[in-house]
């Protein structure tokens, strides 16, 4: 028998650094400090990242969470070299970015992303960089 599922909340966390506190009072957590033991300390490699996570909580007062991909907006960022995308999106260029960085974004997201092959995550990739006003380099 399954059980029942009571709540579920997709939260961005930071990486190993998550506190108990409204965000996760808001995922009815019965035993926060448990939970953020255990985030802290899987994702404790991820310090300094937002963490994408989703929290299931069930009727017998249990819970179970699934860690997912930094998004694809800092990644870009950060491969760019800085701190926001252009507030016009594709009109105004604020960095550059190759293509091999592109790729290597894209293998990494594959997981959470809604394609089947690497050229096709590049695509969604490329497309998120373009709207923040970030060039793409061959």
């Amino acid at each position: 028998m399954s059980k029942k599922i009571a709540k579920a909340v997709k939260l961005e966390l930071p990486g190993g650094d998550a506190k108990p506190g409204p965000k996760l009072a808001a995922a009815g957590l019965p035993n926060m400090a448990k939970f953020t033991m255990d985030f802290n300390a899987k994702t404790a490699d991820r310090r300094g990242e937002i963490v994408p996570v989703l929290i299931i909580t069930y009727e017998d007062k249990t819970f179970e969470f699934f860690i997912k991909t930094t998004p694809v907006a800092p990644l870009l960022l950060k491969a760019a070299g800085i701190e926001k995308g252009g507030a016009q999106g594709r009109k105004q260029v604020v960095g550059h970015v190759s293509r091999a960085k592109i790729r290597e974004i894209a293998e990494y997201k594959m997981p959470d992303l809604n394609c089947n092959d690497i050229e096709a995550a590049m695509k969604i990739v490329e497309g998120s960089a373009l709207n923040m006003g970030i060039v793409v380099d061959d």
